[in-house]
């Protein structure tokens, strides 16, 4: 749902549920959970081991959340077809992009992406035992395209807070946004 700005004070627009507490634990802990275990891969692997098992618990939770849960939280509501990706993203670049309630076209296609490289760099962890140096290789290769991702991610919510007046991290924090 895009949601266009009305005019007035972002101070004085009321706020309304987004994101449930569920989806906000998910995230945070995602995004917790993959630092250690980007931070921990070269000296402590007893703890980068359980970062990356509870990445694979969570991008499991996050997945079925995203078919049953609420209607942010439903990929449905954000996982944009090509076009309308490609659409918001020149709005953007432009400086037009509308704003969305919910996540807007680039942050459905990032959380997509994050999920699959995250499961990617997670089973390759796993499987560096028993495939040895080829497992080893791709998955650093893919730890460091989740990187590369996060970053972007990171980005984006700075361009859209600011694009929109709107601080998203806060959003992502009490799961409420202005209403308009």
């Amino acid at each position: 749902m895009t949601v266009h700005a009305t005019g007035g004070h972002a101070a004085d627009t009321p706020r309304v549920s987004v994101w449930d507490p569920l989806l906000r634990a998910l995230h945070w802990s995602l995004a917790t959970s993959f630092a250690v275990a980007y931070l921990t891969g070269e000296t402590w692997m007893s703890v980068h081991e359980l970062a990356g098992y509870a990445i694979v618990a969570i991008v499991g939770v996050r997945a079925l959340w995203g078919l049953v849960g609420p209607r942010h939280a439903r990929f449905d509501d954000f996982v944009p077809g090509p076009r309308a990706l490609l659409a918001y993203l020149r709005a953007l670049a432009a400086g037009r992009a509308p704003r969305h309630l919910g996540h807007n076209p680039a942050g459905g296609a990032m959380i997509v992406a994050l999920l699959a490289s995250l499961l990617a760099a997670s089973a390759t962890g796993i499987l560096t035992d028993s495939l040895g140096k080829a497992a080893e290789e791709l998955h650093e290769l893919a730890a460091n395209a989740c990187l590369i991702l996060v970053l972007i991610h990171i980005a984006g919510v700075v361009a859209t807070s600011l694009l929109h007046h709107e601080n998203l991290v806060a959003a992502m924090i009490t799961g409420r946004k202005r209403s308009h």
